[in-house]
């Protein structure tokens, strides 16, 4: 699938969506917001999928809103409108890749600003080139972060440091993101190793791959009584079953998988 704003590939069940708009560092316009929404909705209903890679085309992964485009108001979206589920469509566009049934890897170079912060906080992971710089900056045009950054950012970030780089809007370097926690790796080209490790995933059971996201995704909010019973009824789903029995067989014959899905 080819738009104006974002593209799709799918290879051996990864995907490898990319951001199009290279030309304004992939700036988020009404266009994009719409095409990103639609995307994941394309992807949730793609049989077979095992990850997906994000990527942002040119010189950046996302450089933020467009404030140009949204200068006039936008889509005209009612902000308090739940229209995906318990996100408006600003939200979606970052929580939607954490709502998806599969892993989802974020290779980001360039700039991560503002929104493209947040959509990349989105992902269950995240691998940045060495010069990426970030930044929530939304703060420096007198708004706050409202695509998802906070429900996002809860576990990955320690509240002071995020209260910190909210309130002030400044820069930081990928060794500290890094070692904040809005990254999980740093990796010269982040595109071929977020590719890389799309493939070692898809390598997995895919029914014990999204069971283990659901768990991590659970263990967010959840108190340790849910959790525990929740590792327990997704093991049931999958002990004895046909992918976990291959896992089993493939592992002691010494040969490559083959699941179904």
């Amino acid at each position: 699938m080819t738009g104006e704003r974002v593209s799709i590939d799918i290879v051996d069940g990864v995907a490898d969506v990319r951001l199009t708009r290279g030309d304004k560092m992939n700036a988020l316009d009404p266009a994009m917001f719409a095409e990103i929404a639609d995307a994941i909705d394309r992807l949730g209903s793609t049989a077979g999928l095992r990850a997906a890679v994000l990527s942002g085309e040119g010189r950046a992964f996302c450089a933020g809103l467009d404030m140009a485009s949204m200068a006039g108001g936008g889509t005209g979206l009612d902000l308090a409108a739940r229209s995906h589920g318990d996100a408006n469509l600003f939200q979606q566009v970052a929580w939607g890749w954490r709502t998806l049934p599969v892993p989802v890897i974020a290779a980001v170079h360039g700039v991560a600003f503002g929104g493209g912060c947040q959509i990349m906080s989105g992902a269950d992971i995240r691998i940045a080139a060495p010069d990426t710089r970030f930044s929530i900056m939304e703060m420096r045009w007198g708004i706050v972060p409202d695509m998802a950054g906070f429900a996002l950012w809860r576990g990955q970030v320690r509240d002071d440091v995020l209260r910190e780089l909210t309130y002030t809007a400044r820069e930081f370097s990928a060794d500290e993101a890094l070692g904040l926690g809005f990254v999980t790796r740093i990796a010269d080209d982040p595109h071929a190793a977020a590719l890389e490790l799309a493939r070692a995933i898809a390598a997995r059971n895919p029914h014990a791959v999204r069971a283990a996201k659901r768990l991590a995704n659970h263990a967010a909010d959840a108190d340790a009584a849910a959790i525990l019973t929740a590792e327990s009824a997704e093991q049931a789903r999958l002990l004895r079953s046909p992918n976990q029995i291959e896992a089993v067989m493939a592992n002691m014959q010494k040969r490559d998988p083959a699941f179904t899905d």
